[in-house]
């Protein structure tokens, strides 16, 4: 059940389809909405920061994010460029609320997609930098990028992860996936999907070298772990499958200390992310929720492989942000 908090926005925010345990309208201190929810349990609030006396003054916002968990806060910004300034943003950032919209279409978004600081990073300025210059510094595809992706957890949905993956890339990219020892990609009906066996994914890869991208769902072959340029290891993080894997291999996070974790199909909130990195003694590349693979456009994909150091995704997926999000 979730909180709203409306003010100017009040007409707005009573068209949202989402459950609602309680509804305050006016303008409170700080103070005020501090103790009125500190101990009241709730999975989203949407707070319309008109609601918030002295909004404008930063340490008003400050206060609030050091009382409330602003994993769970979803911020309806003023209208004006004041509300969503550039430096304003970046203040916003830095004390941890990434979840900002000016519009409904936006905070529909954030509920069923909450923004981690990889999703938000492009406004943050640093060392007065300018948003746009503060963007993942990957390398541009200029030859052949072999991707695998593995399960590390038993069935964690390597084979629809790549086919999702294929699919976003394809809006800017030259790629095909190939799964290797398995037929599932026929049933996606996509010619850019291939399925072959081990030994002939060596020459496969070498007759289609001429792509931007391979993406290629390992399954269980030793051959193609050793053709990859990377691997995505998928860990999804329900209690029953880590323990499984921890029982048959103890030490296999230590030993995947290096390489890229991502927990997939993950309900984990950033909280729940970094207690899982102390327990496993780990660092995950990403946390990627359950996507709908019928989806046309997927935006938090886009971000993944922005971080993966595909750049064209990274600039079209700011863009996407700006115009869902109201931004600018």
């Amino acid at each position: 059940m979730n909180v709203i908090i409306a003010n100017q926005k009040k007409e707005l925010l009573s068209k949202l389809n989402v459950d609602v345990i309680k509804t305050v309208e006016g303008q409170y201190d700080v103070d005020e909405i501090i103790d009125m929810f500190k101990n009241f349990y709730y999975q989203r609030m949407i707070l319309d920061i008109t609601a918030l006396k002295n909004y404008n003054d930063i340490k008003v916002l400050q206060k609030l994010s050091i009382s409330l968990d602003m994993d769970k806060l979803i911020l309806l910004l003023a209208d004006g460029e004041e509300g969503s300034s550039p430096n304003y943003l970046s203040q916003l950032i830095s004390m941890g609320i990434y979840n900002f919209t000016k519009n409904i279409e936006g905070i529909m978004y954030l509920y069923n997609n909450p923004n981690s600081y990889r999703d938000v990073a492009q406004y943050h300025q640093l060392n007065n930098q300018t948003p746009e210059q503060v963007v993942y510094q990957g390398v541009e595809a200029n030859y052949c990028r072999v991707i695998g992706v593995k399960n590390l957890t038993v069935q964690t949905g390597a084979t629809t992860f790549c086919y999702m993956m294929v699919k976003q890339l394809k809006k800017n990219y030259k790629v095909i996936g190939v799964e290797v020892d398995a037929n599932d990609f026929n049933y996606f009906n996509d010619k850019s999907l291939y399925s072959i066996n081990s030994r002939d994914l060596g020459s496969f890869i070498e007759k289609n070298n001429n792509c931007d991208v391979i993406i290629v769902d390992i399954n269980k072959s030793q051959a193609a772990v050793g053709l990859v340029q990377d691997i995505i290891y998928l860990v999804e993080p329900s209690v029953i499958k880590l323990n499984k894997l921890l029982h048959i291999k103890r030490n296999v996070f230590q030993e995947l200390s290096e390489k890229k974790l991502v927990l997939n199909q993950s309900l984990l909130s950033s909280k729940d992310v970094l207690e899982l990195q102390y327990e496993a003694r780990a660092k995950f590349f990403f946390n990627m929720p359950p996507l709908n693979e019928r989806d046309s456009d997927i935006m938090i994909m886009d971000t993944f492989l922005a971080k993966l150091g595909f750049l064209k995704q990274q600039n079209e997926n700011v863009e996407k942000r700006k115009k869902i999000f109201g931004l600018f």
